[in-house]
Order: C-alpha cells, then structure tokens, then sequence
C-alpha cells in the first residue's frame, strides 16, 4: 500500500493551517498569531450607557495621516471607542462593538508596534485619522505609527488591535491567544480574565 498521497495530503494540511493561523514563536518576527478557537458573540453583551468622554490634553495625537486597515477595521476617519459588558467584565470595543485587544509584547508606552508580517494581517491595528471618540472609556489614548505607516490608536500606552477571528461585535476569541493577547477594562487595566 502506497502512504505518499495521505502523507502529502497531511503534509498540506499542516502547512495551510498554519498560514492561516498566522502562528509564530515569537523571535522578533511578529508572530503570536495563534489559532483562535470558535465561538459565537456571548448572549451578556451589552453597550455601556455612559456619557461620551474626550480623550486627555494632547493625548498622543497630532501629524501623520491616519487611515482605515482590513478586516474589521473601521474605515479612515473618527473612531469611537466604548465598553461593553462580556461575561461580566466590562471592555473597550469600538463602535460596532468589536472588541479590541493588547498584545503584550508590544509593552508599555510602546512607540512601534511588535505585530509585523501574518501577525498584523491577523490581528489588524485600530486605526483612526484623530483621537477617538470616548464612551465610558477612561484612559488615556494616543497614537503611534503602526507596521504600516498609519496612525494606530493606543489605550493606556499600548496599541490596540482586531482580531480576524472575531466576525460579529462581542466576539471575544482572541482573549489569550498564545498567552500574549488580551482585552482592556475601560481604565486601560489589562484583564486576563477568561471571558467564556
């Protein structure tokens, strides 16, 4: 019995999955990409009522044109970013109620992003062309360039992002991926809170 085609076929299969996981071992070349496990939006997701917010004095923003990424990024112009409550934790999302996540390699006041290459196709950068808009969000916002010379939106000193897998608004898939992704209370506080 011939096993060459289950072997090439085995061979494939592993070789597309981890392209489309994005997956890297993190040495630097902006991987972390991980595979996402499946879930629906969580049935508690609900938008904070509260009043809109500005963004702190200078808050990091100022030159650069900013614009719209892919996926579910919004496209170039204001943002807003709000909280919403998944499994009892409230987060920031924008205002389609995507979420939105830190990657921790990035680290504090980061002045570049550490996303590069499948990692930034995989989760994409929040982008916006001025300061977003704040609805119960509390921390401070800014901006860096991002890996792709656009303006990419910070939270508390740390880019934010999309994650690809998350298709529908309080999809949270992306909360410990690889143990380097996780999304932010309104006060910028990191949560690593499994949120399932």
């Amino acid at each position: 019995m011939n096993k060459r085609p289950a072997l090439l076929v085995a061979s494939l299969a592993a070789a597309a999955g981890l392209a489309l996981t994005g997956c890297g071992s993190g040495s630097g070349s902006g991987g972390y990409g991980g595979s996402a496990p499946t879930s629906s939006a969580p049935s508690s997701m609900a938008p904070s009522s509260m009043a809109p917010s500005s963004s702190s004095a200078g808050g990091g923003y100022g030159g650069g044109d900013y614009g719209g990424g892919s996926g579910s990024t919004p496209a170039a112009g204001a943002l807003t970013l709000k909280t919403a409550t998944v499994a009892g934790k409230s987060i920031v999302v924008d205002g389609k109620g995507d979420t939105v996540y830190i990657f921790t390699p990035d680290g504090m006041n980061a002045t570049k992003s550490a996303c590069l290459g499948a990692c930034a196709a995989m989760w994409p950068a929040v982008e916006s062309d001025s300061a977003p808009t704040l609805q119960g969000v509390t921390a401070k916002t800014g901006s860096i360039t991002g890996s792709d010379g656009k303006m990419q939106v910070t939270v508390a000193g740390m880019p934010i992002y999309f994650f690809s897998h998350d298709t529908a608004p309080g999809q949270v898939n992306g909360q410990g991926v690889n143990g380097v992704w996780y999304v932010l209370g309104a006060d910028g506080t990191v949560i690593k809170d499994s949120l399932k």
